[in-house]
């Protein structure tokens, strides 16, 4: 097939294909991406370039291997939506940066988080000092979430898909035996039927799993 409708025809059905397999993918910005997102679309594109220069191989041995890709991105959602264990482990978990105007030094080198990176985010969200700042996270995605001491705290999950999350009880200076007292006020009795559970302004609040979980 002649160069001049063999490329734009190669490119235009890649083009379909690739439409399709984000499509199906899901919606996400791409601050957003988890590691794994990242990886596998780097791959896809790297498949379907190669696809459109190699000339003399066929186009349903690239197809393939992304629609393989596709898969594996969409059983990694799926089993990071059913179990919070696989999702830390996928996406991992945001680590406080700042708490009380104290800036973590283990914690961000932990993340190797420099300093610099550090106060371009506090310039970027407009903070006039780590002083302000009640609390800070380093989100997975790398995004830096940033609550004053004035202004609304953070969302801490206390039982998420019926896993109690000691870390953010910490954080609150509570313990599960406070939590679960708690509950039994809210005449929930089993914590594994909890969908969500978290510390509102108005105090406890939850979230029972539908039946269909």
């Amino acid at each position: 097939m002649d160069v001049f409708l063999d490329i734009p025809l190669r490119t235009l059905v890649l083009y379909f294909v690739l439409l399709v397999i984000f499509r199906l993918m899901g919606k996400r910005e791409v601050g957003e991406l988890s590691i794994i997102d990242l990886v596998i679309f780097i791959l896809i594109a790297e498949v379907a370039a190669s696809a459109i220069e190699k000339r003399d191989s066929e186009l349903w041995e690239a197809i393939l291997p992304m629609v393989l890709l596709m898969l594996i991105q969409i059983a990694s959602s799926y089993f990071s939506l059913k179990s919070k264990k696989a999702r830390d482990l996928i996406e991992g978990d945001p680590t406080i940066i700042i708490r009380n105007g104290e800036i973590l030094e283990t914690e961000m080198r932990k993340q190797r988080y420099n300093l610099d990176d550090l106060f371009q985010q506090l310039r970027e969200q407009q903070v006039g000092g780590v002083s302000e700042i009640a609390y800070a996270f380093l989100e997975p995605s790398g995004n830096l979430s940033v609550f004053t001491k004035d202004g609304a705290h953070p969302v801490l999950p206390l039982i998420i898909d019926g896993s109690i999350q000691r870390d953010h009880l910490l954080i609150i200076k509570k313990d599960e035996t406070w939590l679960r007292e708690e509950i039994k006020k809210k005449k929930v009795n089993r914590i594994e039927d909890i969908f969500y559970c978290g510390l509102e302004k108005d105090g406890i609040w939850i979230q029972l799993k539908t039946s269909s979980s």
